[in-house]
């Protein structure tokens, strides 16, 4: 704009000097009226040029004008947001405040209310606090107690039974709980003794790093206590301290009902360890249960704050897992497992590697009942054992294999009950002689009768009664009722021979010999007259433990038959090892004797080494007069099967036989 008005300028100055230089000779370039006229039209061009940029000045200040506005209506919304999130915050960190401080003020009223003393000490084992019950045993207070160290405060007096006599220190030092059992006396301030039980747990921050100990203890003689020890103890396991089995069904069944309200899904698992049984044997029970409260320490630390811990009884352990999806559930376990599997046990110089089978299933409201799922819990544990252990296994409705350990589990009650009810019935199955001179011979059998008095065969339920560790039992039930039924039989039968089955499980009990003796002897039945079987895989299998049994028995003067030979063809080289009397040739053989050779050679090898052993041979399941015939001709000295006879109840056996000796006129 300043350029055009000096360009304006410089024209006017111009015809201003034209008109000067020709007003000395008169000769003027324009009149008045052209020099009017061309000076208006000067000024009008002025003028609106000058209107012209004063409009774009102010059309430009009036845009200035606008962005300062926005800048600052910006600004303002900025400021307002601001301090509107400010404000947010501010509540929010008075609500925490508030909350922590309602924490903290619950948590001590909690700790003075409480019946049980607390002490909490920090990191280096220096009190911060007495409850007052803690004040009230120890003689100080938690003012004065303040900064002192905690085995002065808590002073445990050294005792016969003393294990532990600073909880404190050895809580910080090892980073586990430690329990304090009966026989453990606190020293007063005032030189006063009480007995006490407790326990010191670690405090830990959220990076696992000790900050603390809390003690809890009570006065152990007080009659206050006396319901509180009861209620404790009624739902505690007492080698763990975790919850017993009753009290984790009554919380299984509380997730249960849970679940059907669809309050959310939860996960059950149970818990086998794979090595107990190892350990038990090897150095001791002191050892096994040292072992069992290491495997809780460990076990404890990993499972999240709210789930539930238990031991069901000896090496199986159960997992509650609340507001758990499966997916997270499994993983969680899966971890626990490999925690367990870096672990090693040491007792006197030896070290030992454990692990853990885990059989998982979830809470859901289509799940039935805390039976049923902790049903499929152990079904899919077995599953997992039987895979090769130390893995997790998830419980599949359509898992055949799963269903059928599921269906033997589902035994174990009804074999139960029908011992308890004396619902088990004995059969007699007869041993043909096939020699001259071989006594007479008979099998005792065993059968289940159901409640409405039908008869279970028994694969239907030896095979569960086997897993579940039921045969003992029933072995026991049958020698007793056997040399019962038999005793008078066998007084007037003195060439008969009984042979009566006795599993692997039973093998493994100490007292068994005591107890097969002791039956005999109070039924008046000799030694000699009968004859236990056990099988070929249960007689190899644990050969060390299975051979002194026997030869306990044995010196007693009763025989055993080795059952199902042949299953198993590296038996033939502890036929010399243990005390048998006769062998049992395997069905597998026998039913296939006349139309498979291998079979035909391997039945005529096992009579060549029986014939040089002197051990009496008899050929199992002959179905048939043919094959009768044939094993009679290799020189077997017995056939059993239901060509001779099939078995019959034991009453119906003895009720033909006294007939037959006592006839009717």
């Amino acid at each position: 704009m300043l350029g055009v008005e000096e360009t304006l300028g410089r024209r006017f100055d111009a015809a201003v000097q034209a008109m000067l230089q020709a007003a000395s000779t008169g000769d003027y370039p324009y009149d008045a009226a052209n020099w009017y006229e061309t000076t208006t039209a000067q000024i009008d061009t002025i003028a609106a040029f000058s209107e012209a940029a004063a409009k774009f000045t102010t059309a430009q200040l009036e845009t200035l004008a606008e962005r300062r506005l926005l800048t600052a209506a910006a600004f303002l919304a900025f400021t307002l947001c601001a301090g509107y999130l400010a404000s947010l915050s501010l509540r929010a960190v008075k609500r925490n405040a508030d909350a922590l401080f309602l924490q903290k003020e619950l948590a001590e009223v909690t700790l003075h209310s409480i019946g049980d003393a607390v002490i909490t000490t920090d990191a280096q084992g220096r009190v911060k606090y007495l409850n007052p019950v803690a004040e009230e045993l120890t003689g100080w207070t938690s003012l004065e107690a303040r900064g002192r160290p905690g085995n002065e405060i808590f002073r445990i007096e050294k005792t016969l039974h003393a294990s532990v006599v600073d909880p404190i220190g050895v809580c910080l030092r090892e980073g586990q709980v430690v329990g304090l059992a009966s026989g453990h006396v606190l020293q007063r301030r005032d030189a006063r003794r009480i007995a006490i039980e407790d326990s010191a747990a670690p405090i830990r921050s959220r990076d696992a790093s000790i900050v603390g100990c809390v003690v809890v203890f009570y006065d152990a003689e007080s009659p206050r206590n006396n319901d509180h020890l009861l209620s404790y103890h009624a739902t505690r396991d007492a080698l763990t301290g975790l919850i017993n089995r009753r009290e984790f069904d009554r919380r299984l069944q509380e997730l249960v009902h849970h679940a059907k309200a669809r309050e959310g899904h939860h996960v059950l698992a149970y818990i086998d360890l794979d090595q107990f049984k190892v350990v038990n044997d090897t150095c001791g029970h002191t050892a096994g249960d040292r072992m069992l409260r290491q495997i809780t320490f460990l076990l404890r630390k990993k499972i999240r704050e709210g789930d539930v811990l238990a031991r069901l009884g000896g090496d199986e352990f159960a997992v509650l897992l609340h507001n758990c999806p499966l997916e997270k559930g499994v993983a969680i376990l899966d971890e626990l497992r490999n925690s367990l599997s870096a672990f090693r046990f040491t007792w006197e110089n030896k070290a030992f590697a454990i692990s853990m089978s885990i059989g998982v299933v979830p809470i859901t409201p289509s799940s039935i009942n805390a039976a049923e799922l902790l049903s499929e819990a152990d079904a899919a544990c077995y599953a997992a054992k039987e895979k090769g252990r130390n893995r997790v296994q998830v419980y599949q409705p359509d898992d055949m294999e799963l269903f059928q350990r599921k269906g033997e589990m589902q035994w174990v009650a009804r074999i139960t009950e029908a011992l308890q009810e004396d619902r088990l019935v004995l059969y007699r199955q007869r041993m043909l002689p096939l020699k001259p001179g071989v006594a007479e011979r008979i099998e005792i059998l065993v059968r289940l009768l159901s409640p409405d008095g039908a008869v279970v065969p028994p694969m239907a339920f030896i095979p569960a009664a086997e897993r579940y560790n039921l045969m003992p039992g029933i072995d026991r039930w049958v020698i007793r009722n056997a040399c019962a039924r038999l005793s008078d039989f066998l007084a007037g039968n003195e060439e008969m021979i009984v042979n009566i089955n006795l599993s692997g499980l039973s093998l493994g009990e100490k007292d068994i010999a005591r107890f097969v003796s002791g039956t005999a002897a109070a039924a008046g039945i000799a030694p000699h007259r009968l004859c236990f079987e056990v099988t070929e895989t249960a007689a190899i299998a644990s050969m060390e433990a299975a051979f002194g049994v026997m030869q306990q028995i044995s010196d007693q003067g009763f025989t055993f038959s080795l059952d199902d030979f042949g299953t198993g063809l590296s038996s033939f080289s502890y036929l010399k090892t243990l005390p048998v009397r006769q062998i049992k040739i395997g069905d597998n053989y026998v039913r296939n004797l006349l139309s498979d050779p291998l079979s035909h050679a391997i039945v005529r090898s096992v009579v060549e080494i029986g014939s040089v052993l002197g051990i009496e041979l008899c050929a199992e399941c002959v179905e048939d007069r043919e094959t009768l015939s044939v094993v009679s001709r290799m020189g077997v000295e017995y056939a059993q099967g239901f060509a001779v006879a099939p078995p019959i109840p034991l009453d119906d056996y003895l009720y033909e036989r006294q007939g037959e000796l006592f006839p009717t006129a």
